[in-house]
């Protein structure tokens, strides 16, 4: 019997492509450059398993194809918000994600750049680079104390519990939570957080936000101009989540006019494109989407796409469906 054939969309880990060659009959993309609209239809037409990752918009003008082969979009990552779920179901398609792999080292990023956002790291190595540094002085590039301060957290699944688990435990660090369904409050206990009615009233409470709801269309803008109002003049806000949580406008407006203290991003709403008014921000710490980026996260999460291709090739319910 054929093996199924599997397209993997970009370049990755060897030992993980290593072990889809040995099982399926696959085509990888050696360059790792992007698939385009045109190369993404024709795929669907070709192959029976399709393994995306969030730089593959797989949307309805993607999808909506009328000679569809693929039955199972196996997802790289948690986020499946650059997937048209209702026209890949309509299509006939599965799909599967990725999650518990990757949410501690997606935490850990997370406190990287509240840290480098607080402690002004990035500015203060260009200082360095630039060799303008004159040496220390007691008020020489002064910023935030993290230990002992309230950190909001917008969506508080698995990586937003491993952030509340690094503050409050390792900076002690009060955690307050805004979540769109009500958190058992067992849960909440195990870092002694606190679930808030709305974003309204977390949002002027905090020193710091971290953003860790999905992405698509009920989250678009979350945090827009009057959220942003809400906050802290000296807080700060980091996204490692989704980059269309935030209207970036209106970011890079509350970084000119110093109405927060400051931003970290790893994610952005038109990837790989960067707004060049934030980009001229000295008060935003900018990360090229690295959350999972780690050897031990970016092989555990091909292994678990490799699962749920097991298991749909072999007729079982896949592991990670998510539709």
């Amino acid at each position: 019997m054929a093996k199924p054939r599997v397209l993997v969309t970009r370049k990755w880990p060897d030992r993980v492509e290593a072990e889809i060659a040995k099982q399926y009959d696959a085509t990888f993309n050696a360059s790792d450059r992007q698939l385009g609209v045109s190369e993404l239809r024709d795929a669907l037409g070709s192959y029976d398993a399709i393994l995306p990752t969030v730089s593959d918009r797989l949307l309805a003008e993607t999808l909506d194809t009328p000679r569809v082969q693929t039955k199972l979009l196996a997802n790289y990552g948690v986020g499946y918000s650059h997937i048209d779920v209702a026209t890949a179901r309509h299509q006939g398609m599965t799909i599967t994600n990725t999650p518990d792999v990757l949410s501690e080292c997606t935490a850990d990023l997370t406190m990287t750049l509240l840290l480098m956002v607080a402690r002004r790291a990035s500015e203060g190595e260009r200082e360095l680079r630039s060799g303008t540094w004159k040496g220390p002085s007691p008020i020489h590039m002064m910023g935030t104390k993290v230990s002992g301060k309230t950190l909001g957290i917008v969506g508080y699944g698995r990586i937003g519990r491993e952030v509340a688990r690094r503050a409050h435990h390792g900076f002690g660090m009060d955690v307050l939570v805004f979540n769109r369904s009500p958190v058992d409050q067992a849960v909440l206990k195990q870092n002694n957080a606190v679930q808030m009615n709305s974003l309204e009233e977390l949002l002027p409470q905090c020193d710091f936000v971290s953003l860790h709801c999905p992405g698509g269309a009920s989250t678009r803008n979350l945090i827009n101009a009057a959220r942003l109002d809400l906050m802290r003049e000296n807080a700060i806000l980091v996204n490692t989540a989704r980059g269309s949580i935030v209207n970036e406008t209106a970011l890079a407006q509350a970084l000119m006019f110093d109405t927060i203290g400051g931003v970290g991003l790893d994610v952005y709403s038109e990837e790989p494109c960067i707004p060049p008014a934030l980009a001229e921000c000295d008060n935003l710490v900018m990360l090229p989407h690295l959350g999972s980026a780690t050897h031990e996260s970016r092989e555990a999460m091909g292994f678990r796409v490799l699962e749920n291709l097991n298991d749909f090739f072999q007729g079982k319910s896949p592991r990670d469906l998510v539709a």
